[in-house]
């Protein structure tokens, strides 16, 4: 038994939509912008936001019903929106007990810790678990959803989650929603790091300053199958890793010691030799900050994956916190089908030690697998291998 995606799901600011979303960042388009007039801050900040106007209405369509405890915050219209698009694509009955939700988030709904915030809301929607039941309730599903927030993996942790649940055979489908918007709350938290760059970010350039943040919600809907069951089009979630060198509570490990560790699990089944072969290309955390870009290029040369190609998506819908594991991983997928690797936004000359190859145009690719990792605070680091049919 394998799992596959049945569906997936973008909301972001480049779509809301995974097909709209892809086809903006084959066309070079990107979602960041500078924004001077948002939470009141002193300080102008780049980030991609989704369009307010464009969620209102498509969460309106959906008709949803009023709770009791608190109107839905935009976190969780947003987090619905995609579940719903994904959903659609599919026959799959929500309401039944061996579908699960994951909910990726590493601030939920943060922001109503500010008390002009808290207007037609309850504070029970501070607590993770209570928005995931209210995500998990809208479509009549009661089983216990499961929550994942560990830093910046957390989308790649939940989708690990997931793969385990089903090929336990404790669950028959896994819908894997990674959300996350932007507050005062978070981009000042990263203002006082010094991490954000005033301009577009430029992963693993010489000249890169920083990272730029980013909001969206996205799903992946994963089943397991029979190998002999699959279909020329499907996308497998073939392996994932996690490991933590809990190296410093924001400082990634100078050795890329957890990194190279989650890679090395997942390629444990393909001979050195053959990387080149068999990996298309990977799609790195490459947050644009020194110090992070510097380590996966460690981590890369020390797991033999310097001679493949290597990209960034940060440079088009920034860094999007607990919805990148899953955002980036369901454009992996999109990538492999389409048979190319898409450039990294904002790269021009190689600023790491390690002479990684980083894409900087469209590629066309043979192999049939590639790889997506993530890093976090705390040395927090996950790899996923994603794989088409008949690898």
């Amino acid at each position: 038994m394998t799992t596959v995606f049945e569906a997936t799901n973008i909301v972001s600011a480049l779509g809301l939509t995974t097909d709209e979303v892809f086809d903006n960042i084959r066309q070079g388009r990107t979602g960041l912008s500078l924004q001077s007039d948002h939470f009141d801050l002193p300080e102008p900040f780049m980030a991609s936001l989704i369009d307010r106007a464009r969620l209102d209405e498509a969460f309106d369509r959906l008709h949803p019903p009023t709770w009791p405890d608190g109107a839905y915050t935009r976190f969780e219209q947003a987090a619905i929106v995609s579940a719903d698009d994904a959903l659609r694509q599919t026959d799959i009955d929500p309401t039944t007990l061996r579908v699960r939700f994951f909910l990726s988030t590493t601030k939920g709904n943060v922001h109503l810790l500010d008390p002009r915030e808290t207007a037609g809301h309850s504070a029970d929607q501070l607590y993770l678990w209570h928005t995931a039941y209210r995500i998990a309730h809208f479509f009549g599903n009661i089983t216990p959803p499961l929550v994942i927030s560990n830093a910046c993996i957390s989308g790649a942790a939940a989708l690990i989650a997931a793969r385990r649940e089903l090929l336990a055979g404790r669950i028959d489908t896994a819908i894997v929603i990674g959300a996350d918007m932007l507050s005062r709350f978070v981009v000042s938290g990263f203002q006082s790091f010094k991490a954000l760059s005033p301009e577009p970010c430029r992963p693993f350039d010489a000249d890169r300053t920083g990272l730029n943040l980013g909001e969206a919600a996205s799903t992946v809907i994963l089943t397991r199958r029979a190998v002999n069951n699959l279909e020329p089009s499907d996308v497998l979630l073939t392996d994932g890793a996690i490991r933590n060198d809990a190296n410093h509570i924001s400082g990634p490990s100078r050795t890329g010691e957890g990194c190279f560790r989650a890679l090395r699990h997942i390629l444990r089944n393909i001979p050195e030799e053959r990387l080149t072969d068999e990996i298309a290309f990977v799609n790195a955390h490459g947050t644009a900050t020194p110090y992070n870009d510097e380590m996966e290029s460690v981590a890369l040369t020390r797991a033999a994956l310097d001679r493949v190609p290597v990209n960034s998506l940060k440079g088009y819908l920034g860094h999007t916190l607990g919805a990148a594991g899953v955002l980036e991983t369901i454009l992996a997928a999109e990538s492999l089908r389409a048979g190319i690797a898409l450039p990294t936004a904002g790269f021009h000359t190689l600023g790491v030690t390690h002479p990684i190859r980083v894409t900087n145009a469209t590629a066309p690719i043979t192999a049939r697998r590639c790889i997506k990792m993530l890093s976090g605070f705390g040395g927090c680091n996950a790899a996923l291998l994603v794989s088409l049919p008949d690898c």
